[in-house]
């Protein structure tokens, strides 16, 4: 039996490349180098037939250790709650007051960018304070 070894997060969405781009600036990924003989993504997306220009971008770690991410236009809009998220894990290894500013701190950032903060989880007998936002398309994640 074999190891996976490598997977990659794909995100439905209406415009990949804003949401791409969002969470880029969130994670500090990148966006690859285009395709050979295109000098940029936008030469290579006009490549492409009209009805799949805009359809997908993907950005990845720089450093090779975290998941590609990918995100794929998809025609129906987010109606309800995600069933899988992602924990921005910002105040790892810090509890109380100091964990609660490294979260306000980083949630004002991402605001910013065009995130939603949708409500504070204080902590209990059995987790730690979160912060639970959504993306510039409505994906819920937290900053944990």
């Amino acid at each position: 039996m074999s190891t996976v070894k490598q997977f990659q997060v794909t995100f439905d969405c209406t415009e990949p490349e804003r949401v791409a781009r969002f969470w880029c600036e969130v994670l500090g990924y990148v966006v690859p180098p285009p395709p050979e003989g295109f000098a940029t993504w936008d030469d290579f997306d006009r490549s492409l037939p009209p009805e799949r220009q805009g359809s997908a971008f993907a950005c990845g770690d720089p450093s090779g250790v975290g998941p590609r991410l990918y995100f794929q236009r998809v025609p129906e809009g987010k109606v309800v709650k995600n069933r899988l998220h992602l924990d921005v894990r910002v105040g790892t290894g810090l509890v109380g007051e100091e964990r609660l500013a490294v979260l306000e701190a980083e949630c004002t950032r991402l605001v910013a960018l065009g995130a939603t903060r949708v409500r504070l989880l204080l902590a209990d007998d059995h987790n730690e304070s979160c912060i639970v936002m959504q993306d510039v398309e409505g994906n819920e994640f937290c900053l944990d």
